[in-house]
C-alpha cells in the first residue's frame, strides 16, 4: 500500500515523518520497583502503599482513601528507594492473573503524598522529551497491549522484566504535540468518568427508590408464590448434541449465556432444539419468568421469545391474574427476595434454587394490580433513564477509542 505524503513506515507502524521512534530507556530519568512487604509491616496509619489493584485504564490512581493500606516511618525510611511522589509515573510490571490484564498501564498519582510501591509496581520520571499523560494514555492503546503481551514472561505469576520493558520502542512526536494528544484524551475521559458517575448515581437513586416503594404497605396482601403461580424446572433432551439444529424451524434452546450483562429480557437464542426434544425439555413462552437455579443466583429474567429450556432453569408461568408482569420482576430482583432464597437454600455448600424454595417465598404486594403497574411504571423509567445513559457511555467510550486510534498513529493531526 502506498505511503501517505508525510508518513513513513516503522517497526510500530505507518507514523508522520517529524514523529521519532525512541526506546523507553531514552526518556526515563529514575526507576524505582517496589518493596518486598510482608503483613507485620502493615499498620493501622502510616506512608500509603500503592497496590497493583490501584493501576487500572483511568490514568490516574484509583484507590479511595478507605481502600489505602500503610506501612510504618520506619519500613518508608529504610526503603527509600521504594518511594514515590505525585512526579512519578505508576507502571505494573507483574501480575498474579496469568493473563496479566494490567501489565505495563501506566497512571499518574493525584494526591501531593509520599508512597512507598507494593512488589509489581514500579515509578519512573521521564525526561523533557516525553510528557506522561501521552505515555499513559498510549497505554491503553491495542498496540501497546500486544506488545507488553510479547514481552512477559511467567506463567501463574506473569511478569515483565524491568530490562525488557525499558527496551520496548514507542512513537513519540515532539512534546508540544504529545501535550495536544494527551489533553484530547483527558477530556475525552474526564467526559467518560462523569458520565459513569452519573450513572452510579442514578442506580443508587433507584436502588432506594425500589426500597421504598416495594416495602410492605398497609392494605397490601402476602401471597405464597406457589400460590399464585406454576413453578416448574427445565430439562434437557441428551445427549443435547443430538437434537441441536440450525434448521429456522428449530426451538429456541434458552441458555445462561443468551442473556446479556444486566439484561432484563431474553429476547433470542444462540442455539435451536429439533421438535422430538420438546417433549423431553420444559417449553416456554413469551412473559414468563427464568429463573437460574444455580449462576446468577435468584436473577429474575422476563422472555421475549418462546422456546425451550434445560434443567439449569426455573420457570415462573400464569402469574397474571394476581401480578403486573414488570411488578413482579422487580419484587423478584429485590434485596428481601433473595434473602429469603438464600436462607431457604443455606446449609449447602453451593446456593442452589429448587421450585420448592421459589414456591414457599412470600410476596408482598397491593391487592390492586393497578397500583403495582404504578409502581412499576416508576421503575421502569428509571431504567429506561439508567439505560439511555449507558447506551451514551458506549457511545462515548466507542469515540475515544476512534480518537485514540487516530491521534497516537499521527492519521488525524492536532498541530
Amino acid at each position: 500500500m502506498e505511503l501517505r505524503e508525510g508518513y513513513k513506515n516503522t517497526e510500530v507502524g505507518v507514523i508522520p515523518v517529524d514523529w521519532e521512534i525512541i526506546q523507553l530507556s531514552d526518556i526515563i530519568t529514575e526507576f524505582r520497583g517496589g518493596a518486598p512487604l510482608k503483613p507485620r509491616d502493615f499498620v493501622k496509619t502510616g506512608i500509603k502503599v500503592i497496590p497493583k489493584g490501584g493501576i487500572g485504564r483511568t490514568g490516574w490512581l484509583q484507590v479511595g482513601i478507605d481502600d489505602y493500606q500503610y506501612c510504618s516511618k520506619e519500613f518508608a525510611n529504610a526503603h527509600r528507594n521504594n518511594q514515590v511522589d505525585e512526579s512519578y509515573t505508576l507502571v505494573v510490571l507483574r501480575d498474579l492473573v496469568p493473563s496479566g490484564p494490567s501489565i505495563g498501564l501506566t497512571v499518574q498519582i493525584r494526591e501531593v503524598d509520599s508512597f512507598i510501591l507494593a512488589q509489581g509496581v514500579y515509578g519512573f520520571k521521564v525526561n523533557e522529551l516525553a510528557y506522561p499523560q501521552y505515555l499513559i494514555q498510549l497505554s491503553n492503546t491495542h498496540w501497546y497491549r500486544k506488545l507488553m503481551n510479547s514481552i512477559m514472561v511467567g506463567s501463574t505469576q506473569v511478569h515483565i522484566t524491568n530490562t525488557a520493558f525499558k527496551r520496548i520502542h514507542i512513537p513519540l512526536p515532539k512534546r508540544h504535540e504529545q501535550t495536544a494528544i494527551a489533553t484530547a484524551l483527558s477530556d475525552a475521559d474526564a467526559l467518560i468518568n462523569s458520565l459513569e458517575k452519573l450513572i452510579a448515581k442514578k442506580r443508587n437513586i433507584k436502588q432506594g427508590a425500589m426500597q421504598q416503594l416495594l416495602k410492605p404497605k398497609e392494605g397490601w396482601e402476602v401471597k405464597k408464590l406457589g400460590e399464585s403461580a406454576d413453578i416448574f424446572r427445565g430439562g434437557s433432551p441428551r445427549p443435547i448434541e443430538n437434537f441441536i439444529t440450525t434448521r429456522p424451524n428449530g426451538i429456541n434452546w434458552i441458555k445462561i449465556g443468551d442473556v446479556g450483562k444486566g439484561a432484563k429480557f431474553i429476547e433470542t437464542t444462540e442455539e435451536k432444539i429439533i421438535q422430538e426434544g420438546v417433549s423431553r425439555s420444559r417449553f416456554v413462552n413469551e412473559g414468563d419468568f427464568l429463573l437460574s437455579n444455580s449462576m446468577s443466583f435468584g436473577r429474575p429474567y422476563i422472555l421475549k421469545t418462546n422456546g425451550c429450556i434445560h434443567d439449569g432453569w426455573l420457570v415462573i408461568q400464569n402469574y397474571q391474574n394476581h401480578f403486573d408482569r414488570d411488578f413482579l420482576y422487580y419484587v423478584l430482583g429485590s434485596e428481601s427476595i433473595l434473602a429469603q432464597y438464600k436462607a431457604m437454600a443455606s446449609g449447602s455448600s453451593v446456593l442452589n434454587l429448587n421450585k420448592e424454595i421459589v414456591k414457599n417465598v412470600l410476596v408482598n404486594c397491593p391487592v390492586s394490580i393497578e397500583e403495582q403497574t404504578r409502581i412499576a411504571t416508576i421503575l421502569s423509567d428509571m431504567d429506561a433513564e439508567i439505560q439511555a445513559l449507558e447506551t451514551k457511555l458506549e457511545k462515548y467510550r466507542k469515540i475515544k477509542l476512534g480518537m485514540m486510534q487516530n491521534l497516537l498513529t499521527g492519521k488525524i493531526r492536532l498541530v
